[in-house]
């Protein structure tokens, strides 16, 4: 099984769900983006230590890191495993000196704990192949659709107002049609759309 290390690139919180963040994760060697939905604690723990915060009192992830030091184990990477009807499965790799073995936990989790280790986040291609955003693809989808859009204006003469918020993706909307809403979503950086309609996409290929 071949691993794909990514980096965090950042987090932006959700436009239409109340305490939810947009993880985004980028392939450290391709430009592939991965966007991970989590909730409100595990983006405020993953920010504080990429800010390298110090918190009064120790968070649930910074009490696992002293319990673990305290009984001599220590994380080796963090593993972003599957991905099955929409959920994100993971692993933290784990070793004790004798043995290395796997614990199941949240993406969010495991890269809260992974990042107070300073250990490697990595994925497996099913993951990248199902959920991932390639950038260059949709950039150019997106200038050729707005070329297109300029030659149908100057066609037509007219000078009304053009939309410019991507509608929600539904059954009646088209797969050319999802792929500009999709282009859209990312150029304003509005990752967690951009991820809704990549699960609408992906529906629709199956």
């Amino acid at each position: 099984m071949k691993k794909i290390q990514l980096e965090i690139l950042g987090l932006s919180s959700s436009q239409s769900q109340s305490g939810s963040f947009a993880l985004i994760l980028g392939e450290k060697t391709g430009n592939r983006r991965l966007p991970i939905i989590i909730g409100m604690f595990e983006a405020q723990s993953i920010a504080i230590q990429i800010e390298k915060i110090s918190p009064n009192r120790p968070l649930t992830h910074d009490l696992f890191k002293s319990f673990a030091e305290h009984v001599h184990v220590v994380i080796l990477e963090v593993l972003i495993s599957d991905l099955k009807e929409g959920v994100f499965y993971s692993k933290i790799v784990c070793s004790d000196g004798a043995s290395t073995f796997e614990l199941d936990a949240r993406p969010s989790d495991a890269i809260a704990i992974g990042l107070r280790f300073g250990v490697p986040i990595y994925t497996v291609e099913s993951v990248l192949s199902e959920a991932g955003i390639i950038l260059s693809d949709l950039d150019e989808t997106g200038e050729d659709s707005d070329e297109d859009d300029e030659d149908e204006d100057d066609d037509s003469g007219s000078t009304g107002p053009t939309p410019t918020e991507p509608r929600e993706p539904t059954g009646q909307v088209s797969l050319d049609e999802l792929t500009k809403m999709l282009a859209q979503a990312l150029e304003k950086e509005d990752y967690e759309k951009a991820a809704k309609i990549r699960d609408e996409l992906n529906k629709r290929k199956d």
